[in-house]
């Protein structure tokens, strides 16, 4: 029997400090663990940014939460995939794809679910500081 994930991990715009209505969903029925990273590199995509797996040693800074009741995880899910684009009409690529992937959280690793960037960046902006906040802030681009 495989071991149900109910963590997320969120490192653009449904980050607490940007009040997106999106996150909404988060505050409602997740917890805060605590400020986590995840091995990949973050782009500036525009509107929000956009994170790619990679091997390089590149982090990616986010948020770590975990669902306050197991039976509502599905639906809450629902919600955000639905935001990130992943729920598009047949023939169309999903914006976003949502995988589970290692975090480093306070000197361990666990297992969430997040959201990689599923298009092309080329010619986009990278984020050098793999945090998206202090970015936006303007503190290390």
């Amino acid at each position: 029997m495989q071991l149900e994930i109910y963590r997320l991990f969120v490192y653009g715009s449904l980050r607490s400090g940007f009040h997106n209505s999106a996150y909404n969903y988060i505050s409602r029925y997740f917890i805060f663990d605590g400020m986590g990273s995840v091995q990949g590199k973050l782009y500036d995509m525009g509107e929000y940014p956009g994170a790619i797996p990679c091997t390089e040693d590149y982090y990616i800074t986010g948020e770590l939460y975990h669902i306050a009741q197991e039976n509502e995880f599905a639906w809450a899910m629902e919600q955000l995939d639905d935001y990130e684009g992943i729920l598009v009409e047949p023939g169309e690529t999903p914006l976003f794809r949502r995988e589970l992937v290692n975090v480093l959280f306070r000197n361990t690793t666990v297992t969430a679910w997040m959201y990689w960037y599923n298009r092309l960046v080329t010619n986009q902006p990278s984020i050098e500081s793999g945090d998206y906040v202090a970015y936006r802030l303007g503190i290390g681009k």
